[in-house]
Order: C-alpha cells, then sequence, then structure tokens
C-alpha cells in the first residue's frame, strides 16, 4: 500500500478530523508517529517543564513572566513536542510488535506498514537533533539533566515487560521537565524542586493507571503488566491515594519556595479537579477512562494557574 492510498486511522483520542484532513497523506503517517494528532501526552509532557519555571521564579522571590520567563515557556514547548515525538516514535519502533496485536494500536504507522522501521529511526533521529537545539540554549546545569533523560526515555518502553508499575517508570520520565526548568532558571536544583518532581511522579501514577484501563483486556491476552492490571477493582481507592500525596508534595514544593498562603487556596481548585477525576470513574468503561485522562490537561492549567498567581500575589 502507497501512502497516498493509506488509511487515516483516527483513534479515539485523536484530535478533530477537520483538522486531519489538511494534513498531506504522505506526511499523515510521520504525524502519527509524533502524536500530533493526539496532542495530550504533549500537554502532559509540557505542564511539569511550566511549574519548574514559575518555581523556579518563586526561587528568586520574583513574579513570573518576565521576558526570559516567557522565551523558556516557547523553547521548552517547542521541546515537549518534539522529545514527545521522538519518544513516541522510539516506543513504537520497539512494541511493534505488541502494538499489532492491540486492537487500538494495530493501525499504528509501523505494524500497519505506512513506515519502515529504518524510516521511523531516521525519523527519531531528526527529533532528536531539532531536541538538542532546544536543550542547548539553556544553562550548563539544564543541558546535563536533559541528556541525563534519555536514559529514562530509553528504558520506558521495556518496563511494561519486567514490571507491574511501568506507569512508575512512566512518571519518573515525563515529570523529568519540572527538575529541568527548575535548573533552566536558577542553575541548580533544590528540595523544593524535588517535592515538586515527587508530587508529579504521583500525578502521572493515577493519570496513567486510568489511562491503562483502556486496554487491560488485550494487555492480558499478550503478557502486558500495568498498574490497571495489578489495581484491578481497587483501582479508585488507590488513584485517590496517588493524588492526595500528589497534591500533598506539590503544596509542600509551594511553601518551600515561599510561595505564599494563596497557593493553598488557588490549588484546591486543582484538587477538586483531581477529586472529581476519581468519583467519575468507571474502570470497565474505556471511553470515560479516555475522558478523564484527557481532563488531566487541564489539571496541570490549573496547577499553572495557582502557581502563577501566587509568585505575583504572594
Amino acid at each position: 500500500m502507497t501512502d497516498n492510498a493509506a488509511p487515516r486511522v483516527k483513534p479515539a483520542d485523536a484530535i478533530a478530523a477537520a483538522l486531519l484532513d489538511r494534513v498531506p497523506p504522505k506526511l499523515m503517517p510521520y504525524v502519527q508517529l509524533m502524536r500530533l494528532d493526539r496532542p495530550i501526552g504533549t500537554w502532559l509532557l509540557y505542564w511539569p517543564c511550566v511549574f519548574g519555571l514559575v518555581l523556579g521564579a518563586a526561587a528568586e522571590s520574583r513574579p513570573f513572566g518576565t521576558w526570559r520567563d516567557i522565551f523558556y515557556v516557547v523553547l521548552l514547548g517547542i521541546g515537549a513536542i518534539v522529545m514527545r515525538g521522538a519518544g513516541c516514535t522510539y516506543n513504537d519502533i520497539v512494541d511493534r510488535d505488541f502494538d499489532g496485536a492491540v486492537a487500538r494500536t494495530k493501525g499504528r504507522p509501523i505494524p500497519s506498514g505506512r513506515v519502515s522501521v529504518r524510516d521511523a529511526w531516521l525519523f527519531t533521529i531528526g527529533q532528536c537533533l531539532v531536541g538538542l537545539g532546544v536543550l542547548l540554549c539553556l544553562n550548563r546545569m539544564a543541558i546535563l539533566l536533559g541528556v541525563a533523560s534519555l536514559a529514562l526515555v530509553a528504558a520506558y518502553p521495556f518496563m511494561k515487560r519486567i514490571t507491574w508499575w511501568p506507569q512508575a517508570w512512566l512518571g519518573l520520565t515525563f515529570n523529568w521537565g519540572a527538575v529541568l526548568g527548575f535548573a533552566a532558571v536558577t542553575g541548580t536544583v533544590d528540595i523544593g524542586d524535588l517535592y515538586l518532581y515527587a508530587g508529579l511522579f504521583f500525578w502521572t501514577l493515577g493519570y496513567d493507571t486510568i489511562y491503562a484501563h483502556q486496554d487491560k483486556d488485550d494487555d492480558a491476552l499478550i503478557g502486558v503488566k500495568s498498574t490497571a492490571r495489578l489495581l484491578g477493582d481497587k483501582t479508585r481507592q488507590w488513584i485517590l491515594g496517588f493524588y492526595a500525596v500528589a497534591f500533598t508534595l506539590i503544596l509542600a514544593a509551594g511553601f518551600t519556595e515561599h510561595t505564599g498562603w494563596p497557593f493553598v487556596f488557588l490549588l484546591l481548585v486543582a484538587g477538586g479537579h483531581m477529586m472529581w477525576q476519581v468519583r467519575e470513574l468507571e474502570i470497565d468503561n474505556s471511553a470515560k477512562c479516555l475522558k478523564l485522562f484527557r481532563a488531566n490537561r487541564e489539571t496541570g492549567a490549573l496547577i499553572a494557574a495557582a502557581m502563577i498567581i501566587s509568585t505575583w500575589i504572594g
């Protein structure tokens, strides 16, 4: 099948078809490899970068919003897009046999034959080079942290084969931007930033466990492990615990960097949004799980707003 004849496979969590229809057919497989048609993952990778940048401003006892802050917000946004794309492409290369056996993923570009493994590797390298260009615009500490993150990215696709907690490894990987963003502003990493990183780790444990419930039946058939399969009917209680710890540690991060009492009340809005997810969760309803997972884009926006406003009025 040629690229021109390839079907436009639209996953359930893809963006509007009207936007996808504007993409030239030859480019569509690469859009899908990067998950540009499914931007929620980019948001979840990007928000920790923003949190780190804002916490860095708080650590410097100043309002967030200088021209340097805005530059970093844009720069790390570009980095989040290309590095999420590189990570997804690499993950698809490693998981191509698994993806071909799962109904939700068998239409992806590599298992469907629309992109060769060789071309996927070249595409991964190209995206990483763009990411390197972004990284080189930062200070030495941020560059070193960015390079260190590659070890987490490289190991992630294999975690579902060896542990019931691949979501934990994703938490370590996806939230590295909180450490990198803070270092970009301050040139260092401190205990407050580590509180933030730990809190976001538990946030990811929660939302990615919700996401994993979509695939639990297929995962069981092909032997892929996940917290969704491990926790089963106790998922709601565990996610409540994950989110409670996340909220507490994010709050501790703000207090450590002297965001002040307004941060408590502002963050309660994000906490309420997390509790709404727990209340609405139906682990056997794939559509509901996807909706709640995607709602974490708004959770991230609420956390960011709480942090930013706190630097203005704290």
